[in-house]
């Protein structure tokens, strides 16, 4: 179920009851200009969300260093280069 969406002005004149979505626990978009801007969320999803990223998986650059090293065990195929004229 997509979360509701509010235009900056509405959700202004209806600020409690933005908040009151967020706090029950259904996120809410705010749109500027049309376009998604903002999500109100609770703290304790923000809390959530915050602490998916504390270490507990590990960052994009620790997994590249975990993928396995060529220490040279690795059988090469001997293929030749083709020849290129610049």
């Amino acid at each position: 179920m997509p979360e509701p969406r509010w235009s900056l002005q509405d959700a202004k004149n209806s600020f409690s009851a933005v908040v009151d979505a967020a706090v029950h626990g259904r996120p809410q978009t705010v749109t500027k200009r049309g376009k998604p801007a903002v999500m109100v969320v609770s703290v304790e999803e923000y809390e959530r969300l915050s602490r998916s990223g504390d270490g507990a998986r590990p960052s994009f650059v620790d997994h590249l260093l975990a993928m396995p090293q060529d220490d040279g065990d690795f059988e090469r195929s001997a293929v030749s280069l083709r020849d290129v004229d610049l």
